[in-house]
């Protein structure tokens, strides 16, 4: 059985986030798996795996800035916002200039108010909002504030503009392509997205479903939290207290999440600093 930490996976094309839970479940030898941030079928890249305690650790990891390599294409739209979708609309985009282009991006960049794709896994009175999509019924979602912290255009050729997007967590990219086909009057959807980041974690940790059935790589539960978070050492009559859920006092090192570690270097906890005082987000320890 893996031990507890992370496992890097560069998630291949037509997989669910889900297949790579259950694949992995396989490999790493136990149930106790789960991943940090969907990645939709069509998209590649990184998809953050968690083995046993390091679990704990994804709800957190999920809300860190991620960026994708993304590729849109102006004049097609689709019901879903991305190639998988069915084609609702054509127009043409020879009078589409590269000027028009980069005012869209620029509309589209920094915090904005964000429509999800109706094809979302999004819950609508209790419903995933592609549930009710796909039975033919108009979903109506409210618009959600998102931040895009760089929106660069690689190229444009012809209809197709190849962008790398770095953005906050619950950012659509697929959406993205939709309302920036839409600002140029011709329609747009994604045609292909490969995630290269998740907080700190990239490409370069990231093995396939085919390296990791060789070797199973995980990073440690304690390396992967300095990687991500803030790190505090704590003194062993601290580590005694926050072992048993017990509050510290606040170091100054910002809300959080922040990781304890005790003298010997074990990771024991994550925080948040509220006032004067740290409170466990989640216990490792024992």
């Amino acid at each position: 059985m893996a031990e507890s930490g992370l496992i890097i996976v560069d998630k291949p094309a037509d997989w669910t986030s889900h297949d790579v839970v259950g694949k992995m479940r396989r490999i790493a030898g136990t149930r106790r798996v789960g991943h940090a941030g969907t990645l939709d079928p069509m998209a590649t890249g990184v998809l953050v795996i968690g083995v046993e305690k390091a679990t704990r650790l994804l709800g957190h990891l999920a809300l860190t800035e991620k960026v994708y390599e993304a590729t849109i294409r102006l004049g097609v739209t689709t019901n879903t916002d991305d190639a998988e979708g069915e084609v609702i609309a054509t127009a043409a985009t020879d009078g589409v200039t590269a000027e028009a282009v980069r005012k869209g991006i620029e509309a589209l960049t920094g915090r904005i108010m964000q429509v999800p794709p109706q094809v979302s896994a999004i819950k609508v009175n209790g419903e995933r909002a592609y549930k009710r999509a796909r039975a033919g019924e108009e979903v109506e979602l409210a618009a959600r504030p998102v931040t895009v912290y760089d929106f660069a255009v690689e190229s444009i050729d012809g209809p197709d503009i190849r962008a790398t997007i770095r953005c906050s967590s619950g950012t659509y990219i697929r959406a993205l392509a939709r309302d920036l086909g839409a600002a140029l009057g011709v329609g747009g959807h994604l045609t292909s997205l490969r995630r290269t980041r998740v907080g700190p974690y990239d490409l370069s940790l990231a093995r396939t479903i085919e390296e990791l059935a060789g070797e199973c790589v995980v990073l440690p539960i304690g390396a992967a939290v300095s990687a991500a978070f803030p790190r505090r050492d704590v003194t062993a009559e601290e580590a005694r207290v926050v072992s048993h859920g017990g509050r510290l006092p606040s170091a100054g090192l910002g809300k959080g999440p922040i990781g304890v570690f005790g003298p010997d270097g074990e990771l024991l906890a994550l925080v948040e600093e509220q006032g004067r005082t740290a409170r466990p987000l989640a216990v490792f320890a024992g």
